[in-house]
């Protein structure tokens, strides 16, 4: 795809980016194999194992989990309460959209007490290990430590657009608005009314401005990184992209990643 070769121009010292459509057809540019840190790209892998998880009965999404009133599926959706980066509680369950890594970070731990091991070692025998995602370590907080490589992502990619580990009905709920109408800051991006979230994903909805393009349909779903990383799936031409770099995220990536994401999008056909 011509559309990648933008990366080449992005000022950054190291970029991968690559392309997965649903027929499974994948599309690189970028070393494939160099570990990345994915900062708040994490989440989405995070939040695979915590569904994996539901699915086999070890926790349920309305099990209390975090402050008092708040459910796993508060947790996953950052409508807990928990402030961004303390285990502080800021407003009553379901009533603002405050992103939260502490929400993640308890999420974690209630997953490793209801597995009977640690997070990082669920996700690994959940999620990685299935995949093939060799080269993706945990090494600390569920919220923002991941380590992966591009063609570990693409894996994961692939599998948010036909699903093997998860039932397709639990990734579309997980894609879906949770707690509709709750308005939030998107990080750096600034306010949203509403700022829609999915569990455990960012939702395109119709957020202005985005990090997705103009183009993006509002079933787009994924997360971003304050490492330089992004993924997503657009549902309308079933395909999914990731970028990850080794700047961290600013003003360069608002501009770029936006126009990036267009061009991918008009070289791809819709659904």
């Amino acid at each position: 795809m011509r559309s990648l070769e933008l990366i080449d121009s992005w000022p950054v010292t190291t970029a991968a980016a690559a392309v997965v459509t649903a027929d499974g057809r994948t599309f690189a540019r970028g070393p494939g194999d160099r570990p990345f840190d994915l900062a708040s790209v994490t989440k989405p892998l995070a939040a695979y194992a915590v569904l994996i998880a539901v699915e086999e009965g070890a926790t349920e999404l309305d099990e209390p989990a975090g402050p008092a009133g708040s459910t796993v599926r508060h947790l996953l959706a950052h409508a807990s309460g928990l402030a961004f980066d303390e285990h502080r509680e800021m407003a009553a369950p379901g009533t603002r959209r405050l992103y939260s890594n502490a929400g993640f970070e308890v999420l974690g731990e209630h997953v490793a007490k209801a597995t009977g091991m640690p997070f990082a070692e669920y996700l690994r025998q959940a999620v990685l290990e299935p995949l093939g995602m060799t080269g993706t370590s945990l090494p600390g907080s569920p919220a923002k430590d991941g380590v992966s490589t591009l063609d570990d992502l693409t894996r994961f990619a692939a599998e948010l657009l036909a699903p093997r580990l998860l039932d397709p009905g639990t990734l579309a709920e997980a894609t879906s608005v949770a707690f509709p109408g709750l308005n939030g800051v998107l990080p750096g991006f600034g306010h949203q009314k509403p700022n829609d979230w999915g569990l455990g994903f960012s939702l395109r909805a119709h957020k202005s401005p985005h990090w997705t393009g103009a183009s993006s349909s509002p079933g787009t779903f994924g997360h971003f990184g304050q490492s330089g990383t992004f993924l997503w799936v657009d549902p309308a031409v079933s395909a999914a992209c990731v970028a990850l770099t080794d700047r961290a995220f600013g003003s360069w990536a608002a501009e770029v990643w936006p126009v990036f994401t267009d061009a991918v999008l008009a070289e791809l056909p819709s659904a």
